[in-house]
């Protein structure tokens, strides 16, 4: 089983993990902070919405309860996140379909109420991973065009004032050794 592949120590109630993903060709590097959604560390959970740009809700698609308690979270993602955060709701564990005490349409349906995408997962076979940390990551993207395309201007200004000094910077090289010459 997938518990068994796992054996990874960290801090209570916080993972953190780093990665760099491909979107359209652009590299973007992602902070993945695991809060693990369990009440005992719920305040914590919450100083870790403040600068987030993306938010995954995740439910256990084995656990009813787990579900019920989506509602909580995207009512304290609303009051503590930024506005404009993007959210995905993702059911996990769809490897334990035996298992299943939530339907898919459920899941689908909460998502809609929210406007949010929704993806069923398995962290244990990897299924739909890389396509929904993909999803989050364009739909932050689109979120930050305006400033990430203020970025791209900038940086090509900058790129083409570069290009003007050291054209002047040949010119005026070009001046004393003409003038070197000259002597």
């Amino acid at each position: 089983m997938c518990e068994e592949r796992t054996n990874i120590q960290s801090v209570p109630g916080v993972d953190f993990k780093m990665k760099t993903i491909d979107v359209d060709g652009i590299k973007v590097r992602i902070q993945i902070w695991d809060t693990a959604g369990q009440e005992r560390y719920q305040t914590i959970t919450k100083q870790y919405y403040r600068r987030a740009q993306g938010i995954f809700l995740v439910y256990d698609i084995t656990s009813e309860r787990s579900f019920q308690h989506i509602m909580k979270w995207a009512s304290d993602v609303d009051e503590y996140a930024p506005e404009g955060v993007q959210k995905i709701l993702v059911a996990n564990k769809a490897d334990e379909e035996q298992k299943r005490q939530v339907g898919a349409e459920q899941g689908q349906k909460l998502a809609k109420e929210y406007g949010m995408d929704f993806f069923e997962t398995s962290a244990c076979t990897s299924y739909n991973i890389k396509e929904s940390f993909t999803r989050l990551t364009e739909l932050v993207l689109q979120a930050h065009k305006k400033e990430l395309d203020g970025l791209r201007l900038s940086t090509a200004d900058e790129l083409g004032i570069a290009d003007l000094e050291e054209d002047d910077t040949k010119i005026e090289r070009m001046d004393n050794s003409q003038k070197a010459c000259w002597c």
